[in-house]
């Protein structure tokens, strides 16, 4: 019993042509596939592999990379707060670590000046305007995405900042 041939038309073969491989033996493919999905496992055990500073996204141009202050889980008096108190205070926060820079952070002339001195380095604490930047969740917590200029200051505690 012959397969039924189905009509193609001319302008979807010339594009099947090429990309399907040279053979169309179905080994070839198969081969292909299987190399694909060993290469993709192997980048997962990779990954799994990494420390924590190298899975965050390297900040493109002029962006800097934030981890926001949480805050303490427990008062002076010792008594301990709701999970939902410490991650709202997370989210209204204006204090952060810098955990990476971008390359092209604090380079623009106009608005750094000639010198174009950066306002802050990778592990300083500093304080940024409260809806600054994008937010995203990553494994155990949330990062800021901000541009250079929305640095306000350099500080070097942030439990000397008093948050609201």
């Amino acid at each position: 019993m012959t397969e039924p041939k189905l009509f193609v038309p001319k302008h979807v073969r010339q594009w099947q042509d090429k990309t399907t491989p040279a053979s169309s033996d179905s080994e070839n493919v198969s081969e292909l596939e299987q190399k694909m999905q060993e290469k993709a496992a192997q980048s997962e055990v990779e990954s799994i592999d990494l420390p924590m500073m190298e899975k965050l996204p390297q900040p493109t141009g002029w962006r800097v990379l934030i981890l926001p202050y949480r805050g303490k889980e427990k008062t002076e008096g010792g008594i301990y707060l709701a999970d939902s108190t410490v991650e709202r205070e997370a989210l209204t926060t204006v204090c952060g670590y810098v955990l990476k820079v971008g390359k092209l952070a604090y380079q623009d002339q106009d608005k750094f000046g000639a010198l174009r001195e950066p306002w802050c380095f990778e592990g300083d604490w500093v304080i940024f305007g409260r809806y600054a930047g994008s937010r995203f969740k990553i494994e155990g917590g949330e990062v800021r995405l901000l541009n250079d200029d929305e640095i306000l200051a350099k500080i070097n505690n942030p439990e000397d900042i008093i948050h609201i």
